[in-house]
Parts: structure tokens; C-alpha cells; sequence
């Protein structure tokens, strides 16, 4: 794998690490494919029961390398999209394991949406986020259009996307637009208790609510009444569930396996 992506494994987390902190951990091919590697890595490996994406230094992620886009080998937007940042999101909403966006510092353009699309979002209490597309005369992509609305609401989402104005991580705490603020001393340590938090509870269970919230954003009421059957079955049926019961009923910790 590229040194672009660090991808570590501990107590059944995965930490996939942008690591380009020199340029914010702007994505260039080679990262974005890195990127793509280490979630598949992740979704494959069967002792992984959380992944974290967190960004090297004092960014999360601003987005494009810029001078990729400006240089001679410039890949022009349609492979950027379809091969680069397209894959990374359809990953990040497809993989059956929970996805914590760990945002340490700034998140800018298709770096925001990424870490929008995940599961769970936290930020270190100094971060912030900015939809700067249109500081370039670019249209918000990385599924930004498509779950910031669902977020927020359409018109706080449609300005901030027209008028690219930066939003602090309290203040998008505060609009919804992620779960929680953590302060930047304890950031680190908040995180990892969240991940093992996850880790440790049935995640077949909750892989299967992930599937049924992202259908819930297309699906009709009816469509959703009939998926949620059709999951709860499955449910029904797992490890996870029977060490549930049993936990309960015996008055002890459960030992959820994932499965």
C-alpha cells in the first residue's frame, strides 16, 4: 500500500490514516486509490469490527491536490470522479462495519463530503468545515449534494454550497450536520473509546440498520416497512441476537461476535 494511506489494526478497529499532511491530505490518484485499497482491506478482514478515518496533522482533508489537477498530467475531472473519489463513498456506504469519520482538523470540499458519507461523524472541538467548490467556480461532489440536504436541510445546505462560508465543528454539531464534538486534548482518546464501543456490540445487527437508513433516503414508506421486515429476519437469526437474549437473560455482559 501507498504511504499515503497508513491502515492500522488494533483490538478490532481499523485506523485508516490520510497521510499526506504536507498539502492537508489533499487527495492525489495515488492516495485516492490507496484509499480505496485499505477499505477493501478493511470490509475483507473478518476481525475488523469498526473502521476510523482520520487525517495525519493538522487537516482532515482539503479536499484535491490542486496542483494534480493543474499540471501537465492532469486526469481531468470525469477519471477524478468515477475512478478517485466515486469509489471511496460507495465504499464507505457499502461496507457492512461501522465508519467513523474522526475529523481532527479542516475538511474541505470532496475531504467534507467524504467524511459526511460515513456512519458517525466527530470533530476536534477546532475543526471546521467548508464546501469550497464554489470558491473555484466547481459544483460540491463526493455525494456533498446528495447527504448534506438530507443533513441539514435544504436551504442551510444550499448556502453554505453557493456561498462557501467555513462552519466550525461546534456550529455544525449544533445544525446536525455531525454527531458529536470532542475537545482537541482529549480528541484522540474520545475517539478510540467510541470505535471500542462499536467493536464490542453486535455489528452484524448494526450493519444491517446501516443498510436500512441509506435505503430510507430513497425508499417509500411502504418499501421501507417491507426492508425493515426483511432485515429484522436476519437479524433474528444471528449469533449476535441469541447471545443477546441469552446475555439478558442470564444478567450478564454479552460477547458479541459480529456475526
Amino acid at each position: 500500500m501507498s504511504d499515503t494511506i497508513l491502515l492500522k489494526k488494533e483490538s478490532s478497529i481499523a485506523t485508516i490514516t490520510l497521510n499526506r499532511s504536507k498539502v492537508f491530505n489533499s487527495f492525489n490518484r495515488e492516495m485516492a486509490l490507496a484509499m480505496q485499497s485499505a477499505l477493501d482491506d478493511c470490509k475483507n478482514d473478518e476481525e475488523v469490527r469498526c473502521i476510523v478515518i482520520v487525517g495525519d496533522g493538522k487537516a482532515f482533508c482539503a479536499g484535491q491536490d490542486l496542483a494534480e489537477v493543474s499540471g501537465p498530467e492532469n486526469p481531468g475531472f470525469q477519471s477524478i470522479l468515477a475512478e478517485h473519489y466515486n469509489p471511496i463513498v460507495t465504499r464507505i456506504r457499502e461496507i457492512p462495519k461501522p465508519v467513523i469519520a474522526a475529523v481532527n482538523g479542516v475538511a474541505a470540499g470532496a475531504g467534507a463530503n467524504i467524511a459526511l458519507c460515513c456512519d458517525i461523524v466527530v470533530a476536534a472541538e477546532s475543526a471546521s468545515f467548508i464546501q469550497a467548490f464554489s470558491k473555484i467556480g466547481l459544483i460540491p461532489d463526493s455525494g456533498g449534494t446528495y447527504v448534506l440536504p438530507r443533513l441539514i436541510g435544504f436551504q442551510k445546505a444550499s448556502a453554505l454550497m453557493m456561498l462557501g462560508e467555513k462552519v466550525s465543528a461546534p456550529d455544525a454539531e449544533k445544525m446536525g450536520m455531525i454527531y458529536k464534538v470532542f475537545s482537541d486534548e482529549t480528541f484522540s482518546q474520545e475517539v478510540f473509546a467510541l470505535a471500542s464501543t462499536l467493536a464490542q456490540m453486535p455489528t452484524y445487527g448494526i450493519s444491517l440498520t446501516k443498510k436500512a437508513l441509506h435505503l430510507a433516503m430513497t425508499n417509500s414508506f411502504e418499501q421501507q416497512l417491507q426492508l425493515e421486515e426483511s432485515l429484522q429476519i436476519k437479524a433474528g437469526r444471528s449469533a449476535d441476537y441469541k447471545e443477546g437474549v441469552a446475555s439478558f437473560m442470564e444478567k450478564r455482559k454479552p460477547n458479541f461476535k459480529g456475526k
